[in-house]
Order: C-alpha cells, then sequence, then structure tokens
C-alpha cells in the first residue's frame, strides 16, 4: 500500500508540539508578541532554532527552555513536549478557520488585551468562541511599557522586574489587571495573576506582558507549554505513521502553481504523492499531492516575497503549502485527510460528515447564516445557538439572490426570520437588490459578536414596528373632558369645546359616557379653527360630535372616552408595552366602567 499507513500495528504514537493562537482586539499586540516570541528565541543564538511552516512557527523545546531560563525551575516545571506550534497568521480568519471534528485545532490560545484600554468588542468575541470550543486560554495583558512611570528591566524575571518598579506605577498595574479580573467574572470565568493562580483547572492565569520589551515573555511561553503538558496531553498523542490530519488555514494563488493550500497538520505524515481528500460544500474534493513547500528559514510568513523550498515529506504538528490539481473550489477550514485508496470511500464519508456538522438546515424556522469560511461559519452557529437564536441554514460564501428568497420565505411565517446574516462575505449586487424590493434585512460584519449585537436591535426595532403596525386599527385609549360653557352647536352635530386630557383622539372615534353608554361619534376636530385629524393629548379643540344633543343626551361638563370594543381592549392589553402611562390609566377606568355590568368584561 502506496502512501500514509493506516493500520494501528504500524502506528508511531508521540505526543506531537501542541498547537498555540494567539488572538484578541485589533491592535492590542498579536503580532508584537507573536514576533517577540520567534525574536527572544532568535536573540537566545541559535538562529536557526525556529522553524518556520506555512501559517506557523515551530520553536523546539530547547529553545524554549533557554529563553525561560531558571523560571521554569522556580516553578519547579520539567517540559517534555516536543516544542510549540504558534499560529502564525495572527488574525480572525486564522482564529476560526482553525477548527477540527468535536473543536478548535488550537489546543490552547492566548488572549492578548491592551492594559491601557482593556477588553473591547473582539476581546469579548475571542473569548465566547474559545469558551464554545473548549479551548484553554491564558491572557496576556500587554503594553505594561506604557503605564505611566514603568521603568523596563528587560534581563530579569518578570517578578523581579515588578518589585523594581515605584509603588505607584506598581499600583497601576495592579489596579489595571484586576479590573480584567473584574470582567472575566462579570462572564462567569474565575482569573489571577499568574503567579497567584491557587488551582490552573479553576482559574484562567493572566500574564502582564510587553511585546516592545519583551517582559513576561518567557513567563508567557513557561504558563502556555506548562499548562499544555500537564492538561492536554492526551489531546497531543498523534499517528506520526498514520494518515495526514489537517485543516485548511488558507487558500492563494501562487505564480507557477495556481491553487495552493496552507494546511495546518495535526496528526499523522503526509508526502508528495500522496492521496487527499478535502471537504467541499456539496461534495469532497479528491485529489493527489503534487508538491509540498516549507518557507526558507525564518523567512515572514505574511511577506509576499517569502521564498519557500520544496519537501518530501512532513509530520505533525505543522504547516505546509500544498500543490494539487482540483484545488480551486476548496474553501478555507475544510478538513483534510490523506486516505489510502482502498478506504477511499469511508474517509469520503467521514469528511462530509464533519462538514455536515456544520453546514446545516436543521430547524423548521429561523434566519439564514453565511460565514466565509467553515471555521468561521462554526463559530457564528456557536454564538447563534448560545443565544437561542434559529437557524434554518448556514453556508460558506458571499450573500446571493438566493439566500433574500429563502429568507424571504421565513419571513411569511415568522416575520422576524425576514434576515440575512453574513460574517466577513459581500453581498452581490442582485441580492442587495432583491432584499431592498422584497424588504428583508441583509446585516454583514467582520466581528461576529457585532453582528449579533446588530441583529439583536433589528429584531427589537422590527417587533416595535410589527406591534405598532397591529395597534394601527385597534381604537387607542383617549380621555376627553368637555368645557363648560363652550357650546357652539347643541346638535346635528353638536359642538363643543374640549380638553384632551389623556391619550390622542382621533376623528371617527365613537365616543363613551361615565354610565358606559355611547352617545355618538366625532365628526370633525377643529384646533385653532384648523381642521385636524387627530387631537393630541393635552391640546384644547372644538369637537363636532354626531348624535347628541347638548343639554339631553349629552351635559357640556361632561367626560367622555373614546369606546373600544373588547376585541380591541385585549389587544391593546397584549401591546401594552406600547401604550403611555395615561393610555395605561384611562384603559383601567375603562375597565372598571364596563365590568360594572359585565365583571369579566375584557378579561
Amino acid at each position: 500500500m502506496a502512501g500514509c499507513n493506516s493500520e494501528d500495528k504500524n502506528s508511531e504514537i508521540k505526543i506531537r508540539s501542541p498547537v498555540c493562537t494567539i488572538v484578541g482586539h485589533v491592535d492590542h499586540g498579536k503580532t508584537k508578541i507573536l514576533d517577540r516570541i520567534r525574536g527572544t528565541a532568535v536573540a537566545s543564538g541559535e538562529a536557526g532554532g525556529i522553524t518556520q511552516a506555512i501559517g506557523a512557527s515551530i520553536i523546539p523545546i530547547h529553545i524554549v527552555k533557554k529563553v525561560c531560563g531558571d523560571i521554569l525551575a522556580k516553578m519547579k516545571i520539567n517540559l517534555t513536549i516536543p516544542g510549540l506550534l504558534f499560529i502564525d497568521t495572527p488574525g480572525h480568519a486564522a482564529f476560526t478557520n482553525l477548527r477540527k471534528r468535536g473543536g478548535n485545532l488550537a489546543d490552547i490560545a492566548v488572549i492578548v488585551i491592551d492594559i491601557r484600554e482593556g477588553p473591547k468588542p473582539q476581546t469579548l468575541e475571542a473569548l465566547e468562541i474559545l469558551r464554545g470550543y473548549k479551548t484553554p486560554f491564558v491572557i496576556a495583558l500587554n503594553k505594561i511599557d506604557l503605564l505611566n512611570g514603568w521603568h523596563p528591566n528587560e534581563n530579569m524575571s518578570l517578578l523581579e522586574d515588578i518589585k523594581l518598579q515605584r509603588d505607584s506605577t506598581a499600583a497601576i498595574l495592579d489596579n489595571s489587571l484586576y479590573k480584567i479580573v473584574g470582567w472575566l467574572s462579570e462572564h462567569g470565568i474565575s482569573s489571577e495573576r499568574f503567579d497567584r493562580v491557587e488551582d490552573f483547572t479553576k482559574q484562567i492565569c493572566i500574564i502582564p506582558t510587553s511585546a516592545t520589551t519583551g517582559e513576561g515573555i518567557a513567563e508567557l511561553l513557561v504558563m502556555i507549554s506548562g499548562l499544555a503538558q500537564r492538561y492536554l496531553e492526551n489531546c497531543l498523542k498523534c499517528n506520526l505513521a498514520g494518515c495526514a490530519k489537517g485543516t485548511v488555514l488558507e487558500v492563494k494563488e501562487e505564480i507557477g502553481l495556481g491553487a495552493t493550500i496552507d494546511v495546518i497538520l495535526y496528526d499523522g505524515k503526509l508526502k508528495v504523492g500522496d492521496n487527499i481528500i478535502i471537504g467541499g460544500i456539496d461534495r469532497p474534493i479528491v485529489t493527489k499531492v503534487k508538491a509540498l513547500f516549507e518557507p526558507k528559514p525564518l523567512q515572514e510568513m505574511r511577506d509576499k516575497k517569502a521564498k519557500f523550498s520544496p519537501v518530501k515529506e512532513v509530520f505533525a504538528a505543522t504547516g505546509v503549502k500544498i500543490s494539487a490539481p482540483e484545488l480551486c473550489e476548496v474553501v478555507a477550514g475544510m478538513p483534510l485527510r490523506g486516505f489510502i485508496p482502498a478506504e477511499q470511500k469511508i474517509v469520503e464519508d467521514e469528511v462530509m460528515r464533519e462538514v455536515a456538522e456544520v453546514i446545516i438546515a436543521t430547524d423548521d424556522d429561523g434566519v439564514i447564516i453565511k460565514a466565509d469560511t467553515l471555521g468561521s461559519l462554526e463559530a457564528l452557529i456557536k454564538l447563534l445557538k448560545d443565544k437561542n437564536i434559529s437557524i434554518r441554514k448556514a453556508t460558506v460564501g458571499d450573500i446571493n439572490k438566493k439566500d433574500v428568497s429563502d429568507a424571504e420565505a421565513q419571513g411569511e411565517k415568522n416575520p422576524l426570520n425576514a434576515v440575512v446574516l453574513g460574517f466577513n462575505v459581500d453581498v452581490s449586487n442582485d441580492a442587495e437588490e432583491h432584499s431592498k424590493q422584497k424588504r428583508i434585512e441583509v446585516i454583514t460584519n467582520m466581528v461576529i459578536y457585532k453582528l449579533i449585537e446588530h441583529f439583536e436591535k433589528w429584531v427589537v426595532d422590527e417587533k416595535k414596528r410589527i406591534e405598532q403596525k397591529n395597534l394601527e386599527t385597534v381604537t387607542r385609549p383617549s380621555k376627553v373632558q368637555l368645557i363648560h360653557g363652550y357650546v357652539f352647536r347643541q346638535c346635528s352635530p353638536a359642538i363643543v369645546g374640549a380638553d384632551i386630557i389623556a391619550g390622542n383622539l382621533k376623528t371617527g372615534t365613537n365616543l363613551m359616557n361615565l354610565q358606559g353608554k355611547n352617545i355618538g361619534f366625532v365628526k370633525s376636530i377643529q384646533l385653532e379653527k384648523e381642521s385636524i385629524s387627530i387631537a393630541e393629548e393635552g391640546k384644547q379643540v372644538a369637537l363636532a360630535i354626531e348624535g347628541p344633543i347638548i343639554g339631553r343626551q349629552l351635559q357640556d361638563n361632561e367626560t367622555l372616552f373614546a369606546s373600544i370594543s373588547e376585541e380591541h381592549f385585549r389587544k391593546l392589553k397584549e401591546f401594552k408595552q406600547l401604550l403611555t402611562r395615561t393610555e395605561l390609566a384611562v384603559m383601567k377606568e375603562y375597565a372598571d366602567i364596563k365590568r360594572k355590568d359585565s365583571p369579566v368584561w375584557g378579561v
């Protein structure tokens, strides 16, 4: 059998390097921390110590130990993992694309927070996604060098460094740190400064850092590697002789190669000539590895001029660029599997089951959602489900006309589902035009947290609009006091001065007296000799009332109410949140009058 070996008897189980991703709000220092980790390792005297992989930096354990110095000994940590694999493309897309069946591909994460700015929308988003995946994480409280009065001490441990700071500066650090502790507590998470943590299984550790000076970077590496080794040992077992298992991080066009994929390999090995299956939206993509590439040593992978070297094979955990036919339709975040020909159908089914777990159309009713990658889609689904938001259809790609039509069909059942949510995607011109014609809301954002926030606000506003529409045909409560001595005509119709005490009175409204008897309807209203259709609360107007004769059926000082049917009264109760305080008071008065004759009226 050519290619990978899937038989257990030939397996070679080893502990792989933990996959670590760095996340957080824009400009809080994610990239600089990763650059500092690499730079610190290089500065330790071994320029070849870091192995560059596509989308990742692999730091061997002897380099980690050298950077951390005697901190490991002081904390009584003996590292046995082979090293650390840092995802080298910090940013939202890389984070959400790091998925595998049952969770996030990242074994551990670092949430970076600017100590001066504190948590931001993307901080909360990263927190919620990590909690959804149950991914352990630590917090790097970055930019301590910018605290007022901070004096950098680069060649000593962080705790010694803090002791040398002025009391006022140390107090600023502590106050800032415990604001983060409080914020995490509000979200149900217990946390503490790394050296004060009593139980790492119950508390998140916070490490003050400076990506600029390097302070706290060694402690951050100690926490990441120590926690991964202690609590994730079973997760880190991989079969170096088995078929490749990985996730597509990015899809790129390379000159001379065409479409290529950057893949994070988390299990097994991959060789040139191996058969691979990649998950697809509608069908699995089956192809053969034409070439494998790794960057030249210490290349900056975000640099478009980065140089690559061909390799014959790679082993987990690492990143690799793959050139192969049929890659044009590959979507980031999709699973990749190596296979032997005899097991092709089994692996195809397994891969597509994994895709189907994310791309859903399960709820009978719900919103339509789109995302740029499978990983992003999964993260969006998790956060929506946590808020009990039903999803009718979820898939990958830009928003098109069919998505809007699907939302239109959902809106016919429930107007609050007449919406398409899109994370980090574009909207086609015909979809945008169709959405305007059919009054379908299309909401897009590059931050999942903001996308959901916008959607929730739209739901609130749409509910109010629907409720207001439902009340348009209902007689709303109003109360009128006729003014003694201001009778301008006694009948046909009677015209009399009136104060609008509560609510707004419309022309055509039937009027009822305090005895519950209907006495006529409002034929017209005049305000300062101008005809109006609605008399607002607080106004003095002249009412033309068709039906009664002043002095017989109606006195010139009577109190009158807008006459409300029992059906309308019940509807008003249903939407009472839309009524004013005075309208609600009038409703109570009105009900008391009606219930003198019928105790259960309007109940």
